[in-house]
């Protein structure tokens, strides 16, 4: 577990500067990142003492153009105005694939070829072209095995989470959150379907969901919604909104999940009691609820927690793990989050950090707020999951304090 609450005001005050240039320079990304995914490749593979033949150069160039020129036009096809599934399947896919090229490709054109050269291999041709063999090789098997890794039934993960405010009642609680399942272009309703299966068999007593549901309008992903009305949980089932329902119509989601019986917590909260104790359940809107111009949607806390009794604990949810310096200020004693899918595909997870203060799993935040943060269920965009594994988690509750004597 990850404890920041001895971070300093200086430390964070010198950070922010970074933080700030560093977002800034992300706006450039769309522009920069596609050449770059596929310039970077072309260079290392063809074109560094590799003396390949000509019909070998022309195709390679032939295959990097396409790439090049069709990823970016896809991309706009499926994720645009017209939302064509089929080009977006195509876009993600192209995406991935470059990720993993580029980033093998700028590993082993340094580090292998360094390698060889220390070693004494082969002379640089040989050299140059066991670097291509050897990227191409691995971006094959990685890409191979993180689309498996993306389509599989997620592995439950099980942590105990010890709150100290926690009465003995409520002790052993068992909650169970999914979150960013994004239902998309391809078709998953039979994968939702083994995923509620899975959820059923953990015996929750507080499911929660916390966003990003699909891609798309909740008319368009109904079917492969439809499962998580199968759900069960012995006290409640909860949702809250993600960032992607703020792409989509996110007020058909909200209906959509209260239709299929979950309990959308919109800035606001229920009570669950057992065995004499009480704890707060509460849930904001996503943190880009506001900018979405949608009437009555924002991230509001003081409103989720209006009424409740401030001595009682609180299990918040919210999307995006940067809510948990809001939830820290209201001592709020546990965040659930998802959103960062635990950076997808290996090495992204870089660039998730400049945004969030979490990646995956349980961190300390302040003297009593616990943020769990999920790496989803789900995948986004590309199908693929590289070294970021997906997750279904049960967390069990657990009180410090002993049940007292009848």
């Amino acid at each position: 577990m990850t404890d920041t609450s001895n971070t300093r005001p200086a430390d964070r005050e010198a950070q922010a500067p970074r933080q700030s240039r560093l977002l800034r320079l992300m706006r450039y990304l769309p522009l920069i990142a596609p050449v770059l995914l596929w310039a970077v490749p072309y260079w290392v593979l063809l074109h560094t003492g590799q003396h390949w033949s000509l019909p070998v150069t022309l195709v390679g160039t032939a295959l990097f153009a396409l790439g090049l020129i069709g990823m970016p036009l896809a991309m706009a096809r499926g994720h645009g105005r017209r939302q064509q599934d089929w080009a977006a399947i195509v876009g993600d896919t192209l995406l991935g694939s470059s990720w993993v090229l580029f980033t093998w490709s700028v590993l082993f054109g340094v580090l292998l070829r360094l390698a060889l050269t220390v070693a004494g291999v082969g002379d640089g041709q040989d050299r140059a072209r066991i670097v291509t063999w050897a990227v191409l090789g691995v971006t094959a098997v990685l890409l191979a095995w993180g689309y498996g890794e993306a389509r599989r039934v997620p592995r439950v993960r099980h942590l105990d989470v010890q709150l100290p405010r926690l009465g003995a009642g409520l002790d052993g609680l068992r909650v169970v959150l999914i979150t960013d399942t994004h239902y998309g272009p391809l078709d998953r309703a039979r994968w939702s379907a083994r995923v509620c299966e899975t959820v059923n068999s953990l015996e929750a007593d507080l499911v929660c969901h916390t966003g990003d549901i699909a891609d798309g309008t909740a008319e368009r992903r109904r079917a492969q919604a439809a499962p998580l009305g199968t759900v069960r949980a012995t006290r409640a089932r909860v949702y809250v909104t993600g960032n992607h329902e703020y792409y989509s119509e996110a007020q058909g989601w909200v209906d959509l999940m209260d239709e299929l019986g979950w309990e959308p917590l919109r800035n606001r909260h229920l009570l669950l009691e057992r065995g004499g104790d009480t704890l707060v359940v509460a849930g904001v809107d996503d943190v880009t609820a506001e900018s979405s111009g949608l009437a009555g949607h924002r991230a509001h806390l003081a409103g989720a927690l209006n009424g409740a009794d401030p001595d009682l604990p609180v299990l918040l949810l919210a999307h995006q793990p940067k809510f948990v310096d809001r939830a820290a200020a209201d001592g709020i004693d546990l965040q659930l989050s998802g959103h960062t899918h635990g950076g997808q595909i290996w090495p992204f997870h870089h660039l998730v950090r400049i945004d969030q203060p979490a990646l995956a799993g349980l961190s300390r935040h302040g003297a009593r707020t616990l943020l769990y943060t999920s790496r989803g269920t789900g995948f986004w965009g590309p199908p693929f999951r590289v070294f970021a594994p997906s997750e279904i988690t049960l967390l069990v509750l657990r009180s410090p304090h002993l049940p007292t004597s009848p």
